[in-house]
């Protein structure tokens, strides 16, 4: 029994202390890591594309520039359109100026009638709050602030990473070949497509999620009669990239807008429709169409957003469900690692006589 359990320690203590080292350099070279992560998502994105150019006779470098360069249009055509509609809201801004005066001036009435504060006094204790908010937090905005200004330097280099791994993509194949010679070649290769399909799955899926949420919000507010419906039905379904919290996020501003051009009715009818299409989305759409090409348990997914938003930010929560499916792949293709694998799972439909 004791030698059983002394082997057993030892490992588990180097499993305990490689995952702290692996996460500590996630943390440390996140700069570093989030681009190369983005681009990686990416290229295998573009790949397709680069293959079907190829196969036209295009060049290697000049089929990938040209994928790359298609991405970059179509992403510069999405801003322009974000662009325009925020422009429209300089046209309603006096508006919405003077109609969010107009509430903040009612609640100041409501206080001072219901619990005897003065309206001087609402500015005092408002001024003292920010105040301390700001004493309090200037750490954390300044290193917040510092961290995203590096971040997007380094976004910079992102198509500078596609087009070097999409140009030494047989080369990274090779690597793997040699780093994994005791597994044959063709098992390295199934695991190779396994990572791409899911990878490309997921995002397409994520995209075509975006498409129809984006829809039905524009629908939902075009019938409730909200301005602007296309912007804020679209901005809210770009937020699904942010899992189970997205939409609601997205929620906020909306009826914010609503509460302040139409009033508390419209506002409580913008809410209740965001709930409803949360519902539908978290429920319907995004299991039907994602989680058949991903399958991961609410509970990995859950934990996998929580670690990664940690770790990277804003950049962790949006790649925390496909890093979860990649490494998913790799645990069901380890023998010893295949329980892992299968915690990660769908537990929906998990056999688990097996």
């Amino acid at each position: 029994m004791k030698t059983f359990q002394q082997p057993f320690s030892t490992r588990l203590a180097y499993v305990l202390i490689s995952l702290v080292i692996i996460i500590y350099g996630m943390y440390i070279l996140r700069d570093l890591l989030i681009p190369l992560t983005f681009a990686g998502v990416f290229a295998l994105l573009l790949l397709p594309v680069c293959q079907l150019l190829e196969r036209w006779r295009f060049p290697r470098w000049l089929a990938i520039t040209a994928a790359i360069l298609l991405m970059i249009g179509a992403l510069i055509l999405l801003f322009y359109l974000v662009y325009i509609q925020i422009m429209d809201f300089e046209e309603i801004l006096p508006q919405l100026t003077e109609k969010t005066e107009k509430y903040f001036s009612e609640v100041q009435t409501y206080i001072r009638r219901n619990f005897h504060i003065s309206k001087t006094q609402q500015k005092a204790e408002g001024k003292k709050y920010v105040t301390e908010f700001l004493k309090n937090n200037s750490d954390i905005l300044g290193n917040t602030l510092s961290t995203t200004t590096g971040l997007l330097g380094n976004l910079t280099l992102i198509p500078l990473y596609i087009f070097l791994m999409l140009l030494y993509r047989d080369f990274i194949k090779a690597f793997f070949y040699k780093a994994f010679k005791s597994v044959s070649s063709h098992r390295v290769n199934v695991v190779l497509k396994k990572i791409k399909n899911v990878v490309i799955d997921y995002m397409v899926g994520l995209i075509m999620v975006i498409g129809i949420i984006g829809i039905l919000n524009t629908v939902g507010l075009y019938i409730l009669g909200i301005d602007h419906a296309i912007f804020f039905g679209f901005l809210a379904s770009f937020l699904v990239l942010i899992p189970y919290i997205g939409i609601a996020i997205g929620s906020l501003l909306p009826i914010l807008f609503a509460l302040i051009t139409k009033g508390p009715i419209s506002a409580v009818g913008v809410g209740s429709l965001f709930f409803a299409i949360q519902f539908l989305e978290g429920n319907f759409i995004t299991p039907y169409i994602v989680g058949t090409k991903v399958s991961i348990n609410s509970m990995a997914a859950i934990i996998s957003l929580i670690l990664f938003s940690s770790l990277w930010g804003m950049g962790g929560l949006v790649l925390a469900l496909p890093l979860t499916a990649i490494i998913k792949v790799i645990f069901d293709s380890i023998e010893g690692l295949k329980p892992y694998g299968f915690l990660l799972g769908d537990a929906d439909h998990a056999d688990v006589t097996k």
